[in-house]
Parts: C-alpha cells; structure tokens; sequence
C-alpha cells in the first residue's frame, strides 16, 4: 500500500476517533444548541411571523441552522486539533518525517469536513420533530454541504497556524464568524433589509453558502446560486494553498 496512503488513513482515524470519543462534547452540544433554535426561534418566535416566500419560518431557518452548524464544527475541530498538535510539538515529527504536506493538510481538512458534516446531519435528523422538510435539489445540497466544512476546516487549519496560545483559536470564531453568520441571512430574509445592504450582503460568503444551501432545500434562493458557488470554490482554493505553502514552510510551527 502507498506510503502516503497510510499516513493519510492514519491522520483520518486519529481525527475521527478524536471527536467521537468525546462525542459528549463535540456532538451532543451543537444538538442541544439547535434543538433551542427549533423551539425558541421556529416555535415560540416564528409562530407570529409570516410566511417567507411560500414556506414556514420553522422550514425556513432549518437549512441556515445546518449550515451554521457545520461551518462552525468543521472549524472548530481542526483549529482545535491542530493547534493542540502544535502546542504538543507532535506537528513537527509530521513535518520532518517524509510525509508531505498536502497529505497533513488533507488529513485535517477532511476530518474536520466530517465532523461538521455529521453534526448537519444530526441537526436535520432533530429538525424533522419540528417541521416537515423536502428536499429541491439533492446535488447542490450534498455539494454546498461539503464544500463548506472544507471551506471552514482549512480556515480552522490557518487559525491554528497563526495562533499564539489557545485563546487565539477562539478569536476569529467570535468577531468574525459569528457575526457574518447572523448577517448571513440565517434568520431573515435579505429582501427585508434595505437595497443597499441587500448589496453588501451580497459579499458576505456566508450568506452565499447558506443562501445555495437554502436553494437545493426549498429551491427558493434570494441571490445568484452560480455567484455564491464561484465564491466558495475561489475562498476554497486560496486558502488550501496558503495553507499548504504554510505547512511546506513551517510558518510558526517549527521552534
């Protein structure tokens, strides 16, 4: 079997087991936290409010609260993992042994990809006790799913690159994320804002890849879907090769 085969197999397993046996903290948490989206914002709230484009806001928000989830889990575990690799100096054993980088980057990449997946899967599975959900167009939903926690577990990768101490790991998440992701059009729809923010808002990628996830759900999108994929594929693409550069050159991870 290939070298490099193994070394991936082996980063993949060690990643996998990593969140699955503490799953008590890195599954269970995001279900209760989107269990009292459900029944705060789909139930208590979203009983007053009207329909949005055909649909309840309860059908309506389930496919952002996915999204957000994933993101956010995708992130979470590889700048957490990679980080406490680099805090142990374990990474430097992976980055002078014959192992190349993109293999530890694809490593990583695809165990956080998982997680974040199975979180939105759980996250769907608990949104069916709520609201009835249909499916518009498997494709895009599959492919804007696992695209995203690419997207995002390389971002956690690059944070845990950069980062000093792990408070530095959590900074991003909370004044970069977090924001975009409530102005990402989790919880309203864009046409309710002003036209001009409705512009900006364009830009956000967030709003892009919750609008195209949005879509291949309900098959109601307010922005451009072939836009929002060009820009998700683009952000993908630069940050996979910084990362990769970053690894290759050691940038902050060898004493």
């Amino acid at each position: 079997m290939n070298k490099n085969w193994i070394a991936l197999q082996t980063i993949l397993s060690k990643e996998i087991n990593r969140f699955l046996r503490i799953w008590m903290q890195t599954l269970l948490p995001p279900a209760i936290t989107m269990t009292l989206y459900f029944i705060i914002f789909g139930k208590l709230i979203g009983s007053q409010i009207k329909d949005i484009h055909g649909y309840t806001y309860m059908q309506y928000i389930v496919p952002g609260l996915t999204m957000m989830s994933i993101m956010t889990n995708a992130y979470a575990n590889t700048s957490s993992s990679f980080f406490s690799a680099k805090f142990t100096k374990s990474v430097e054993e992976m980055l002078v042994s014959s192992m190349p980088s993109y293999i530890i980057l694809l490593g990583y990449m695809i165990g956080g990809s998982l997680r974040g997946i199975l979180v939105g899967l759980i996250v769907i599975l608990i949104s069916l006790f709520f609201t009835h959900l249909q499916i518009h167009n498997l494709t895009i939903v599959i492919s804007m799913a696992v695209l995203s926690s690419m997207l995002f577990s390389v971002g956690g990768l690059m944070n845990a690159i950069f980062a000093k101490k792990f408070d530095d790991i959590s900074f991003i998440p909370t004044f970069v994320l977090t924001p975009l992701t409530y102005l990402g059009g989790v919880f309203y729809s864009i046409t309710q804002l002003p036209p001009v923010w409705q512009k900006v808002s364009a830009f956000n990628p967030i709003l892009n890849i919750v609008d195209t996830f949005k879509y291949g759900m309900l098959g109601a999108s307010e922005i451009n879907v072939f836009f929002g994929f060009s820009l998700i594929c683009g952000l993908f693409v630069v940050l996979f090769i910084w990362c990769l550069v970053l690894l290759r050159k050691g940038s902050g991870l060898r004493t």
